[in-house]
């Protein structure tokens, strides 16, 4: 069975039109990648059959995958290449793997850190049966993903505890409320003389946790019937004295 090789082209991403970030950008690879083996920030492209490299970009309309001549991608400083194995496919069957690739891959949902060039060549090269690029070519937009969704679901959580704090805080508020107004009753009524005592007062703070319960936040829903628990406790204090007479 004929085989054929699999390539990977690296480049330093030199492209910002600054002389000096790209200049940056170069020395960043040069500690990050060439020093200590982390990563950097890389163009890649893959080259199968023939003397031209595919690879993937941003685009207003139209698919983003695109080809050049090998290694000579004018809008990048070439690094270094990497044969990734071979591949027993056909060089028809390669290019129905590219047909298939430049629908799904439309150069507008390009991004920087979830759907650049090194994840479209990480899909090519599983398409073609051989390995995936070495993890340090795409390190740094990984690690900036997961940086992304950790903010995102820190964000989340706060917003969840910002919820439970006032809503904790207003349920705190009302009861604050009603003990003032409460203590400032004359002992003599006895439609009041209930309300504001310790007895009432522990019965409002066990509906909030019950006894031998693990502490935990508690939904606006348990607070609003622990509520309505207090206010049919509290009405029916309030009627024992008439019922006695």
């Amino acid at each position: 069975m004929t085989t054929t090789e699999v390539i990977l082209h690296i480049y330093d991403v030199t492209n910002s039109g600054s002389e000096k970030t790209n200049n940056t950008i170069v020395q960043i690879n040069k500690i990050f990648k060439d020093g200590i083996g982390l990563g950097g920030i890389f163009h890649s492209a893959v080259q199968v059959y023939g003397d031209d490299e595919w690879s993937f970009g941003f685009c207003e309309q139209g698919t983003g995958v695109f080809s050049c001549p090998a290694s000579k991608n004018p809008m990048y400083t070439y690094r270094e290449c990497i044969v990734l194995g071979r591949t027993n496919f056909s060089i028809f069957k390669v290019n129905q793997i590219l047909r298939e690739l430049s629908r799904e891959w439309p150069g507008s949902s390009y991004d920087l850190l979830a759907k650049n060039c090194n994840h479209f060549c990480d899909e090519f090269c599983e398409k073609l049966g051989v390995p995936k690029l070495p993890g340090w070519v795409n390190r740094f937009a990984n690690a900036g993903d997961a940086a992304m969704e950790v903010a995102g679901n820190t964000a989340l959580r706060f917003r969840q505890a910002k919820t439970e704090i006032v809503t904790a805080s207003k349920v705190a508020y009302r009861f604050l409320v009603g003990v003032t107004s409460n203590s400032a009753v004359t002992p003599e009524s006895p439609s009041n003389s209930n309300r504001a005592t310790p007895r009432f007062q522990g019965a409002w703070f066990k509906s909030l946790v019950p006894s031998g319960a693990t502490a935990r936040p508690s939904s606006s829903s348990e607070i609003e019937n622990q509520e309505d628990v207090v206010r049919q406790q509290s009405l029916h204090e309030a009627e024992a004295p008439l019922r006695q007479t």
